[in-house]
């Protein structure tokens, strides 16, 4: 029997999805884990895989249409099967498949099948470079009633923490991956379905990479649950459980406190099972803590100096374990990979800032007009970048890959790491649109609220310190780009100027190569013409 495979809702906001490309065409043999096609939705150019074998019979949707989620995107099933009555709208002739990307097949042992009702979730595949998540937060229990629509868990991807909704109703029965813990994209994440039923033979049998789960801790999860909520719903100052004093917060929750120098230990939650929210720290008022008087403590420290006995050392090594964020894993997997596969080099050359920081004072003289220097540099980069492509370049295995487009990849730093923000063509944006966008995209990543796509495509990188008073540094390579520019502070200190001993202003940047794409000459060329670029600012201009 054919299947109807819909269009998926692939985020949280999505309601509708624009077909970019099909991978595959009617008539072509489908696998299951098969990529149909990568479809845009409101945050990301995402693949989807089919969870079907067959053969592609008919495509409802064509690239470059957008059509609402649950349209007819496309029917799977045998080669010459008669189709003709599911596209007059006859639902008995095909098994209707709910393609979202938390429901993907179940793969059981033959012998297990799945009771009616019941729906197996899977760890979703939240980003473009997932391959694993966290679950930083459950925000129901195994019991609880779920309505379609509700946020079922907070899971921290490499690159986010996202709200994860349910798209189906039903009872919590079973929960797979528990707070704090990873586990791979497609893992059982947890089971749905009628209150009461038995879903131990379906967990012992769940095939997946991580392993196979135990039916034990499915007869034990309920218990183990409702003892949490008698805690967390206990009329007490502290919202925390008993399994070694987590907390339970949501992140923007988690970051005003950290703001704010708030300990979450001493505020009371009011959202569910006692969990703490963005009100409950906005609202929170520090409880009275009863000090001694100046006049007190310095009585008592003066009649205690003539009493001074040897300090003896009586403190405890004191260590902190802090589990390493999807991100950070992800930061350091990258970064170690890009240091040992790319024979790195740097340049370091020294620029006269003094025309720079004129010509910034002139524009920024205009009304509504902002520019930093980093983004003179941004500009001054992408115009180098066109006249050494070289530069501009990527290493593959059997080939060099030259970008003859430019995208500037601006690193910033975050809570939990570093992300990299790209300008689009940025050769092709004014001074003030490269301002205007760095703010743009710098603000809303440390808010989380930047989206996958705007993070990817980068051919060149800049990662600028200055601001923090470094002067010199190197950076390793944000492959699979060929270089990053290291960006210092300007620096007012003697300087030589016609003979004559002056003070003036400089700028050290320094240039990490791939020497695989960007020999020494060409790497040097790219620096000659980016300084000339920064000491005559009116060159980026015309």
């Amino acid at each position: 029997m054919a299947t109807v495979i819909t269009m998926p809702r692939l985020s949280d906001t999505m309601t509708e999805g624009t077909v970019a490309t099909w991978l595959k065409k009617v008539g072509d043999k489908i696998n299951e884990g098969d990529i149909l096609a990568e479809i845009e939705t409101d945050k990301a150019t995402m693949e989807f895989e089919s969870f079907n074998a067959g053969t592609l019979l008919h495509i409802g949707i064509n690239e470059g249409e957008t059509a609402a989620v649950d349209s007819l995107l496309a029917i799977i099933g045998k080669e010459g099967e008669d189709i003709s009555g599911i596209l007059a709208g006859d639902k008995t002739s095909a098994t209707e498949e709910n393609t979202n990307v938390e429901e993907k097949k179940v793969e059981t042992n033959d012998a297990v099948t799945i009771p009616e009702g019941v729906v197996v979730v899977t760890m979703p595949r939240l980003s473009d470079t997932m391959t694993e998540g966290t679950v930083a937060t459950w925000l129901k229990k195994v019991g609880d009633k779920i309505n379609e629509g509700d946020i079922l868990a907070e899971i921290e991807t490499d690159k986010a923490t996202m709200e994860f909704e349910s798209f189906n109703a039903g009872t919590l029965l079973y929960i797979g991956v528990q707070e704090g813990d990873s586990a791979p994209v497609d893992t059982i994440l947890a089971i749905l379905g009628p209150e009461g039923t038995d879903v131990s033979n379906i967990v012992a049998n769940y095939k997946n990479d991580s392993g196979n789960n135990s039916a034990e801790e499915v007869k034990t999860e309920t218990k183990t649950e409702e003892k949490e909520a008698v805690v967390s719903n206990s009329n007490t100052s502290v919202s925390e459980t008993n399994s070694g004093g987590r907390i339970f917060a949501s992140p923007l929750a988690k970051k005003i406190a950290k703001e704010k120098g708030i300990n979450l230990s001493q505020v009371k939650g009011s959202g569910e099972n006692g969990r703490i929210v963005k009100l409950d720290v906005e609202n929170f008022t520090p409880s009275s803590v009863v000090t001694k008087s100046v006049e007190t403590e310095v009585s008592q420290a003066t009649s205690t100096v003539a009493n001074v006995k040897p300090f003896v050392p009586a403190g405890e090594v004191f260590q902190e374990e802090i589990k390493n964020s999807q991100m950070r894993k992800v930061i350091a997997k990258r970064l170690a990979e890009s240091k040992f596969t790319a024979p790195h080099y740097y340049l370091t050359i020294e620029l006269d800032m003094d025309n720079a920081i004129a010509s910034r004072g002139l524009i920024n003289a205009l009304p509504e007009t902002k520019v930093s220097f980093n983004d003179m540099v941004v500009k001054a980069s992408a115009m180098a970048l066109k006249k050494h492509p070289q530069v501009n370049s990527q290493w593959k295995d059997d080939a060099m890959i030259i970008n003859h487009h430019v995208n500037i990849g601006v690193a910033v730093a975050v809570e939990d790491g570093l992300v990299v923000p790209v300008l689009k063509f940025t050769d092709q944006m004014s001074l003030s649109q490269i301002g205007a966008n760095v703010k743009d995209m710098a603000g809303r990543a440390k808010t989380k609220k930047i989206q996958p796509a705007e993070m990817e495509g980068s051919t060149f990188t800049i990662s600028n310190l200055g601001m923090f008073g470094i002067q010199s540094f190197t950076s390793i390579i944000n492959q699979p780009n060929s270089v990053i520019l290291s960006v210092g502070a300007i620096v007012e200190k003697p300087v030589v100027k016609n003979g004559q001993i002056v003070v003036g202003n400089t700028m050290t940047v320094t240039l990490a190569c791939d020497h695989r794409t960007v020999d020494g000459a060409t790497g040097a060329q790219f620096l000659q013409t980016f300084k000339s670029f920064m000491e005559n600012p009116v060159t980026m201009l015309a």
